[in-house]
């Protein structure tokens, strides 16, 4: 097995924990506003919370084992995103489009919050644009990461 194949299977096996975040805040969101239940809403923010992380732990792998340079400093979160729309030649083409970039960034700035402060200080409202896009947005990360693993097996 070449460490394509490698990489290609943990992306897989990584985005299946994606889905199963999302489903989850996706059930806890419909259940907060048929039951105006708080406690729900934090279920929804944490298992928002637990989708990005797996996307970004999908990025990590990528930069460290492909790319070979994960970004570091206080920006390093922001900088892995972006690094992983770039077409780096003669290494990888783009992991995600510029557009799937730009969706993300609201959900690595909401992880960015709920790691900064109690979640029962969360407003519903700043989660309903993110459950909003959620269905459409894993629809698009699960084509663009299927499409690089697909590449990772001529890696």
């Amino acid at each position: 097995m070449n460490k394509g194949n490698i990489l290609s299977a943990k992306i897989l096996e990584e985005l299946n924990e994606i889905h199963n975040s999302a489903k989850r805040a996706e059930a806890a969101w419909k259940k907060a506003y048929d039951s105006n239940d708080d406690l729900y809403f934090d279920s929804v923010a944490l298992n928002l919370h637990s989708f990005y992380s797996g996307i970004e732990k999908i990025f990590k792998l990528i930069a460290k084992e492909a790319d070979e340079n994960i970004p570091d400093g206080q920006n390093w979160h922001e900088e892995l995103l972006a690094q992983m729309s770039l077409d780096i030649t003669g290494i990888r083409p783009p992991v995600i489009s510029g557009k799937l970039k730009n969706n993300l960034q609201d959900y690595r700035s909401f992880r960015h919050l709920i790691r900064n402060i109690y979640t029962y200080n969360i407003n519903p409202e700043k989660i309903k644009p993110l459950m909003e896009l959620l269905p459409s947005l894993l629809k698009d990360i699960d084509k663009e990461l299927k499409l690089f693993s697909k590449f990772l097996l001529t890696f």
